[in-house]
Formats: structure tokens, sequence, C-alpha cells
């Protein structure tokens, strides 16, 4: 067993309705016990979740779904430019200023608590983990075990001594997993040099984050925002689309994105996953509020979390690209073992910066008519 419902040595804590993870002062998105969504929506319920389970049917995926060829990336990439490495669903190797950041790693065969039990890997990770540089940053978005993945989080530590960055409460599970680790945890809107040419931003978001049964939002979640010397990076784990206002957000706070990393998958169904995770459509928007020069599309093709088939992503997102007036080029469905640089020369014009209008902002609605319920 990878883990554990109820958290080692934190049960008792949960009787007394304690934060197990973090304590700190009330905020916009934190009553003192759990995290939330400013103005927005949280996990469904146990209702909501046996609908889904019940009412609903699960695509079949094939047990092989491969990749391109595995990535053998540099040791370092300096100067004005930046490479990105896609692992396998939102795990990605950034390589810039000097610097070797790993995003949401997860190299394990399964993300879940079990060993033997839960979703299974389709495809091999893009970057065989001997392959990897020496690795100077982790970072982690949030708790999920699609996300957070012990195995691998133990695997680097010691390997390369890395400095783990995530979002508040993050830290405590960290250290648990890997108690001599450099660990630092942050709020939304921080900042955080690491080295003289990179900064990273912890970015609001719209999602939650849980390891067991009863600590559902206890830990908060972000996005990262990277400053480098190939320009604003901006990196999604997961995400509700939320009217697209995070993505306006960090465009006014950071500029134009260079490069964007965009989920795609795990919506179905809607009613249900929309508040969490955005949807091709949603993505497409979420790249020209970014004004995004390059996005990858990611969160798709490795682990069945939802309901939609295999290959729909892809297909909801080349229709996307034609409804919103983006060439293909500029954002791509990504597939492990892809890697692309910065600067980043594309032969198709960028699309002029969308404004938020109630067809901009609006919750993508699929063929069957169920939209997503508030």
């Amino acid at each position: 067993m990878r883990g554990r419902l109820f958290p080692e040595g934190r049960f008792m804590r949960f009787l007394s309705r304690a934060n197990p993870y973090h304590s700190g002062p009330v905020s916009d998105h934190f009553d003192g016990r759990r995290f939330f969504n400013p103005d927005g929506h949280g996990p469904g319920g146990l209702g909501a979740l046996l609908r889904w389970r019940f009412k609903h049917k699960r695509a079949q995926w094939p047990d092989h779904f491969p990749g391109l060829p595995t990535d053998r990336p540099p040791a370092r990439v300096s100067g004005g430019a930046a490479r990105l490495s896609f692992v396998g669903h939102a795990s990605f190797l950034l390589q810039t200023g000097g610097l070797n950041i790993l995003l949401d790693p997860l190299w394990s065969e399964r993300c879940s608590p079990f060993d033997n039990v839960g979703p299974k890997r389709r495809n091999a990770p893009g970057i065989a983990f001997d392959d990897l540089p020496a690795i100077d940053v982790v970072c982690v978005s949030h708790s999920h075990y699609d996300h957070m993945d012990a195995s691998t989080l133990k695997r680097l530590h010691a390997r390369f001594s890395p400095r783990f960055l995530t979002p508040l409460g993050n830290d405590a599970l960290i250290r648990g997993f890997c108690p001599s680790a450099k660990v630092e945890a942050h709020d939304w809107l921080a900042r955080v040099p690491l080295n003289g040419d990179v900064a990273l931003t912890f970015e609001p978001t719209h999602h939650w984050g849980a390891r067991g049964v009863f600590d559902r939002s206890m830990t908060l979640w972000a996005s990262f925002a990277f400053e480098t010397p190939a320009g604003f990076i901006y990196y999604v784990g997961d995400s509700g689309f939320f009217g697209g206002a995070n993505y306006r957000a960090a465009r006014q706070r950071h500029g134009p994105a260079k490069l964007a990393v965009l989920p795609i998958g795990a919506y179905a169904p809607r009613f249900f996953m929309a508040p969490q995770h955005q949807d091709p459509d949603e993505a497409v928007r979420a790249a020209r509020f970014l004004e995004a020069e390059l996005s990858i599309g990611s969160h798709w093709g490795t682990f069945q979390l939802t309901d939609e088939p295999i290959d729909e992503p892809p297909a909801r997102l080349s229709a996307a690209l034609a409804r919103w007036s983006v060439a293909p080029e500029r954002f791509i469905a990504g597939r492990p073992g892809l890697a692309v640089s910065l600067p980043h020369a594309i032969d198709a014009p960028l699309p002029e910066p969308l404004a938020a209008t109630p067809e901009t902002t609006a919750r993508a609605v699929h063929e069957t008519g169920e939209e997503a319920s508030d």
C-alpha cells in the first residue's frame, strides 16, 4: 500500500476538526480549517458522486496508448532559451536559466494510494527516470495522487535532494514522505526566486486537494507562473475554467505567455467535473486569455480518471481551435516524449486578445446537452 485514506499520525487531529497540515490566519481563500475557491465552487458531494458512478458509462480505454519516442534532455539549458519536455499526464521537465525543474512528477505505474488498484499508466514516461538530468527544483501543484506521487518524490529526493516548492499544507505531506527533504510551502501570489534568472509565482487556480476521505481542501492548490530568460511560462496542473478569471488575472500580472501548459482531459461527465477540470474548448479560451504564443495540452491519455474516450480530448481540441480562430500550430495536444524549445518560431498568426463576454466566459456544454450544475 502506497498511502493511507487516514494520513499517518493525524487521525486524532481529524477527529478534533483541526487541519493536520496547515495552521495560519483566515484569508479570502482559507477559513481557518479548509481552503476554498473565492466566489467559486468546491468538489462535488456524495450525491453527485453516486449520480456519476451509477448513471454514467465510462468509455473503455485500451491497455496501451503509446506516446512519442522518449526524450533525452540535455544536462542544462542556459542563455535566453528554455526547453519543456512532456513526461506524461501533468508531469513536465522545464529547463531554463541553468535550472532543471520538474512539475508534478509521476513515474509510478499507478496514480493511487495502493500498489495494485487505481488508474494505471497507458504509456511509458516520456523521459526514462535514469535519463533525467540533475534536478534542482520540484514543484508540486496540489495533493491529488495524480499530481503528488509519494514514490516518485522519494526517488527524486534520494537521487537529487532537490528543493521542493508547493502550496500551503502540502509541505507537511511531502515531509511525511521524505523527512529530510528541503520543502517550502507558499500561498497564492507569493513570488519565489529560484536563482538570479528564474522566479516562480504561485497563481490562484480553481480546484481542490485531498489525500484521504476526511482531508478535503485542507491543503492549497496553485498554478505556477515562471519568469525565465525566455519569457513568461505558465503551468496549470489542474483547474476548472471559472469563466477564465484566473487566466485573465495571470495575463495582467505577467504579460502575454510565451508558453502555457493547459489541461485538456478528465472533464466528463460535465455536471461533476466542470467546476474542477476544464475541457478543451475552455482550454483554448484560456490560451487566448493568456495571449499564449504556444500552448501544450496536458492531463489526458495516460491515466483514466473520468469517462471520456482516450482520444476524445485532441478531437475536441481541434474543433475548439477552429471555433476560436487559433492555428493548430499554436496549441498542441501533448504526447509523452514531446519536447519544445523557446524561442520557438511559429509560422501562423497569433490571434487578437480575447475579450471577456458572456460567450467567452461560459462553461462548455457538450453534445449531450448536459451542462455542469453549480
